[in-house]
């Protein structure tokens, strides 16, 4: 497991770029909401210590993790983010609704980053079972959360320094 040996809260700040000068966009699903907001928490905590704004952060709620890349998409076209986030869980269930599901919004997000000039950092936690979730939003493994906001200020960095 990528994440068995390593806390995905974990990161150095004098590496990172500041983050004052991006606008940050956070689809997060609404479907497995104590995990989600878990994640959305530990990104938000993240941009802020990094030093983003609080009035540059804006976040949308979704119903889904499905609804992530349409909401991420209608983010870029009215809110003129820097990056988006998209925040999402789906837990292994008996039916093959997971792997749609999973299938569905990766090829949607990477969609959106090969057809839009906004990077959407992947934050879809793809689990076994709700306790692996719990471990990788705020638990034994740290918050993948954290790990997608320093990701999304790399990239509105990259996507900065790219257009000049």
């Amino acid at each position: 497991m990528a994440t068995e040996n390593k806390n995905l809260s974990n990161y150095d700040k004098n590496a990172i770029p500041n983050a004052k000068d991006f606008r940050f966009g956070i689809v997060v699903s609404e479907w497995n909401d104590k995990i989600t907001n878990g994640l959305f928490a530990g990104a938000e905590a993240a941009l802020l210590d990094c030093g983003a704004l609080p009035e540059n952060i804006i976040r949308w709620n979704v119903p889904g993790s499905f609804e992530l890349v349409y909401g991420s998409k209608r983010m870029i076209d009215t809110q003129k983010p820097d990056v988006v986030i998209a925040i999402g869980c789906v837990i292994k269930g008996e039916t093959m609704h997971f792997e749609f599901v999973c299938e569905g919004v990766t090829q949607g997000i990477k969609d959106l980053n090969i057809n839009t000039d906004v990077p959407v950092i992947f934050c879809l936690l793809t689990d076994n079972n709700e306790q692996q979730s719990m471990d990788r939003s705020g638990g034994k493994h740290g918050n993948k959360g954290v790990e997608a906001a320093i990701a999304a200020i790399k990239m509105a960095d990259l996507r900065q320094k790219s257009a000049l």
